[in-house]
């Protein structure tokens, strides 16, 4: 029995010796506790409170469909799928046999009518020499009829004192009275001119409208030809491509569409209890799914002005007997500031995780209160 207590001390002894330890232990793992949640609350407090989260965004591009403004058989396709293309480049070729076969008559149709023009103004000079012509043989046969009435009046009292015959007198009256009718005829001829110069003059009016009603075509025809050949209207690259060779376009057929990948925006639908300290100009920090391990920046560039239901194709309609509140969420579009190797990563459409920080909007919250509060 004696060999056996100072082996129940031993165990007394081990078991005061780690009681300690343990106790130590969770005193260091308290205060480890306590620091990191007093950071995390202060963190929280400066910061975290303000950083405003949504899985809900999008990258976007200003995508633009390529389609044909005239109809026709597609003889070249120019470009391949996914391939890079510099604004105002070639894409694709229609057949242009039939709308060069109108550009050529519409410039027959224009130089026949600079023709018509020329030959009524060629005749505007001629019929003004007419009528020159006429005014001149009415002058002359002005001066006869003066001529043959003063000798009417000079052999009128002779020939009733007999010292002239009544033979001699009517020879006289009637070449008076072919005179006055010659003369009217004259005057009758140079207004016939005039107004041949007048008829002529509208016709070449007319003709001038009828020559830019050619020029019209003809410009039309030529722009038919210019539209055979379809550009890229952006620097982008080339999807959705449809077009093969052969194929018969119709004007707004869906050809290809130019995806603009060095402009592309983030689009992040935020809930509206979200936007409410939201400004132009805040920094957002970017997690994109498909680049891992990396986190993008961007700048809050605008707000929608309206929700995403405003626009919907079917807007919800809440005056109903039975009404249930959904959060509505604002689409707010971010730039997104990246480098030139990062951007050949990113692409329309994938997911993105943003956080928003809006620490910079706290004076304006109190601005709007104060504002209110006075109202």
């Amino acid at each position: 029995m004696a060999a056996e207590a100072p082996a129940d001390s031993g165990k007394i002894n081990d078991t005061t010796t780690r009681k300690p330890s343990r106790k130590g232990v969770l005193i260091v793992v308290g205060i480890v506790a306590v620091v990191v949640g007093i950071a995390w609350g202060v963190r929280w407090w400066t910061v975290g409170r303000f950083i405003e989260t949504t899985d809900d965004a999008y990258l976007k591009a200003d995508s633009v469909t390529v389609a044909p403004k005239v109809s026709g058989y597609v003889t070249e396709v120019l470009v391949a799928d996914n391939q890079t293309v510099a604004a105002g480049a070639p894409v694709a070729r229609l057949d242009t046999r039939q709308y060069q076969a109108q550009l050529d008559q519409a410039k027959a149709t224009l130089d026949a009518r600079a023709a018509d023009i020329l030959r009524a103004e060629a005749e505007v000079k001629q019929q003004q020499a007419n009528a020159e012509q006429a005014k001149a043989q009415a002058e002359v046969s002005r001066v006869s009829l003066r001529q043959a009435e003063a000798d009417v009046r000079r052999y009128e009292p002779l020939a009733a004192s007999g010292a002239e015959t009544a033979e001699r007198l009517a020879n006289l009256v009637s070449t008076r009275d072919q005179a006055r009718a010659t003369l009217a005829a004259n005057l009758a001829a140079a207004r016939s001119a005039s107004t041949q110069i007048g008829a002529t003059e509208a016709q070449i009016v007319q003709a001038k409208a009828q020559m830019e009603a050619a020029q019209a075509q003809l410009d039309q025809s030529s722009l038919d030809v210019h539209d055979t050949t379809l550009y890229s209207p952006l620097a982008g690259r080339v999807g959705d491509r449809s077009v093969r060779v052969g194929q018969y376009v119709q004007p707004g057929t869906r050809l290809m569409t130019i995806v603009p990948v060095e402009a592309l925006y983030l689009e992040a639908n935020f809930k509206e209890t979200q936007v409410g300290r939201m400004r132009v100009g805040q920094p957002a920090t970017l997690h994109v799914d498909a680049i891992k391990r990396a986190d993008l920046h961007g700048v809050v560039e605008s707000f929608s002005p309206g929700t995403g239901a405003q626009f919907a194709l079917l807007p919800p309609e809440n005056a109903t007997g039975n009404f249930t509140k959904i959060v509505q969420r604002v689409p707010v579009r971010i730039r997104v500031d990246t480098g030139p190797q990062t951007r050949k990563v990113l692409l329309p459409g994938l997911s993105v995780t943003v956080d928003v920080d809006t620490r910079s909007a706290t004076d304006d919250s109190r601005h709007i209160a104060e504002e209110n509060s006075h109202d």
